[in-house]
C-alpha cells in the first residue's frame, strides 16, 4: 500500500477535511451551518457521554468530515459499535475514505430510527450531533428530536451544540425552548472559546412524556432547569461533571 492510498484521518489532514467541509458548505448553504469543522476542544466536549465501557452504540448525526468522529473512536472500548448518519453523498465517500472503520448511514436524521432499525438498532447509548439547529424550521427542530427521544429512551444521553453569537437568533432560542419540552434534563456546559466560533455543549437526558418516543421512567418528572446563558453552573448533575473538565475558562 503506498502512503497515498490508505486512509487520511481528518486530524493528520486537517486542510483536506476543511477543503471538504467548505465544499459541502457551499454545496448545501441551507443545511451546513458553518464553513470550518469543529475544533478538538468542542469535539471532546460532545463526546463525553460516550461510554468508555462495555459494547455501547452510539450514534452520530450530521459528521462532517469527522472531526468529533475521531474522537468518538478514540473514547469507544473494543466490541462498540458508532453509525454516523450523513445526508450529504460526498460527505459520506469523504468519511468511508476518511475513516473505514466508521459505520456511515446516508439519509436524513428526521427519519433516525427508521435508519437505525434498517441496521438492526432499536436503542442506542449517545446521540451525539452536530446539526445545524438554527437554519431548520421548528417542525424538522421536532420530528428530529423525536426521533432522538425514540433512540435513547430513558437511559441514554443526547449532546449537541450552538454557537454563542447565535443566541441573540429567534431559531437558537426557539430550539432551546424545544429542548426544555423534550428532556428532563438540559444542562449547559460553559463555552469553548477554542472553538470558531466560540459554541456550547446541550447534554441532555431522559425525554419527557408525550414527547414522541419512549418516555422517561424511574424519574419525579421535575426538569432539570436550563441555565439562562452559556457557562450557567451544572453543579449537582451527572452530565455536568462529566463535561465540565473540558470546558474552558472565558480568557483574561
Amino acid at each position: 500500500m503506498t502512503p497515498d492510498s490508505g486512509p487520511v484521518s481528518p486530524a493528520s489532514d486537517p486542510r483536506s477535511a476543511r477543503r471538504a467541509f467548505l465544499a459541502a458548505a457551499l454545496r448545501h448553504p441551507s443545511s451546513v451551518g458553518a464553513v470550518v469543522p469543529s475544533s478538538q476542544r468542542l469535539a471532546g466536549v460532545l463526546a463525553s457521554v460516550v461510554p468508555r465501557e462495555g459494547r455501547p452504540v452510539v450514534v452520530e448525526l450530521g459528521p462532517g468530515t469527522g472531526a468529533v468522529s475521531a474522537v468518538i473512536e478514540r473514547r469507544l472500548p473494543p466490541g462498540a459499535r458508532h453509525l454516523a448518519v450523513e445526508l450529504d453523498s460526498a460527505m459520506v465517500a469523504y468519511l468511508h475514505r476518511s475513516l473505514p472503520a466508521l459505520e456511515v448511514v446516508q439519509g436524513d436524521a428526521a427519519h433516525l430510527a427508521a435508519l437505525l432499525a434498517g441496521r438492526g438498532v432499536s436503542r442506542v447509548d449517545a446521540v451525539v450531533c452536530g446539526l445545524p439547529w438554527a437554519l431548520f424550521d421548528a417542525s424538522t427542530q421536532s420530528a428530529i428530536l423525536g426521533e432522538v427521544s425514540r433512540v435513547i429512551g430513558a437511559t441514554g444521553a443526547f449532546t449537541t451544540f450552538a454557537y454563542l453569537h447565535g443566541m441573540t437568533f429567534a431559531a437558537a432560542r426557539r430550539f432551546r425552548r424545544t429542548l426544555r419540552e423534550t428532556f428532563d434534563e438540559v444542562v449547559v456546559t460553559a463555552t469553548v472559546w477554542r472553538n470558531v466560533p466560540p459554541a456550547f455543549v446541550y447534554v441532555c437526558r431522559r425525554p419527557s412524556a408525550g414527547v414522541p418516543g419512549e418516555a422517561a421512567t424511574g424519574t419525579d418528572g421535575a426538569a432539570a432547569e436550563i441555565a439562562d446563558r452559556p457557562g450557567g453552573d451544572p453543579a449537582g448533575s451527572d452530565a455536568g461533571r462529566a463535561v465540565q473538565p473540558a470546558a474552558e475558562p472565558a480568557p483574561g
